[in-house]
């Protein structure tokens, strides 16, 4: 991808839309709204890195209800021509086709190369990657497993979304509580992903989410880690302007 001069490309992350509470939600959704429409006058494309929503599921005629403003604003600027790349989370890990059918957004399931201005990048939520973290990849596993996806298709969407999202919220395992925690750059596990990466391809920038941290830790002289932290308590995202790609905060306007 050739990005204009005078143009962006953002990167945002772990909005978590729905959690706590709806009206607790609905403060950070108008936040990101916002966010979304200050930058769709200068943005080349737009990568968001997974758990948009604390719960997400598609059965085959019913998606969770809410998230219209933020779902209004996303097939806007997809309409508008701007790319949209969504790279699912271990929250909304059951999304399905909605987003390329309904909204033009690309979905992806797994980390992806991107060469922007020929600066390679790797992108990606960033759950399940590394070394450790077992318990949550087994249970990825039997969550992503196709049958589970039928058996819980069979619940009404009713109990399913609440049953879901009591998990999402009360389950460690799930709710990533502990990533919220820094490791110290050498016990990074994201970071040691990234190095271990390097081994066999040269990457400029590795992005991922997940964490719920903003950090950036220099992998070597020419390769970079970046997390970019979340939309509960840091409200942060990155802007690659062609050249550089640095980690912001965003100011509230409202």
């Amino acid at each position: 991808m050739k990005i204009p001069p005078g143009q962006q490309v953002y990167f945002a992350s772990d909005q978590h839309l729905g959690a706590p509470t709806s009206a607790e939600s609905l403060k950070r959704e108008k936040i990101f709204v916002e966010f979304l429409d200050e930058i769709k006058t200068d943005a080349a494309a737009i990568f968001l890195l997974g758990d948009l929503f604390d719960f997400w599921f598609e059965y085959k005629q019913v998606v969770p209800k809410g998230f219209v403003r933020v779902l209004g604003k996303l097939s806007e600027i997809a309409d508008c021509g701007i790319p949209i790349y969504f790279f699912v989370g271990n929250h909304d890990l059951w999304m399905d086709a909605y987003f390329e059918d309904e909204l033009g957004i690309h979905t992806f399931h797994k980390p992806q190369v991107f060469e922007l201005n020929n600066t390679k990048f790797l992108i990606g939520h960033g759950d399940g990657l590394g070394p450790g973290d077992k318990g949550y990849k087994r249970m990825k596993k039997v969550f992503t497993n196709p049958f589970s996806k039928f058996l819980f298709r069979w619940l009404h969407p009713d109990l399913g979304v609440r049953l879901a999202k009591h998990l999402s919220v009360k389950n460690k395992l799930i709710s990533g509580d502990e990533d919220a925690k820094f490791l110290g750059e050498e016990n990074e596990w994201l970071a040691q992903y990234a190095k271990r990466k390097l081994e066999s391809e040269h990457y400029d920038y590795f992005v991922f989410g997940h964490r719920h941290l903003p950090m950036e830790i220099q992998l070597n002289e020419k390769s970079t880690y970046l997390n970019l932290g979340d939309w509960i308590s840091h409200f942060t995202y990155a802007k690659f302007d062609g050249h550089q790609l640095n980690l912001k905060n965003w100011q509230k306007k409202t």
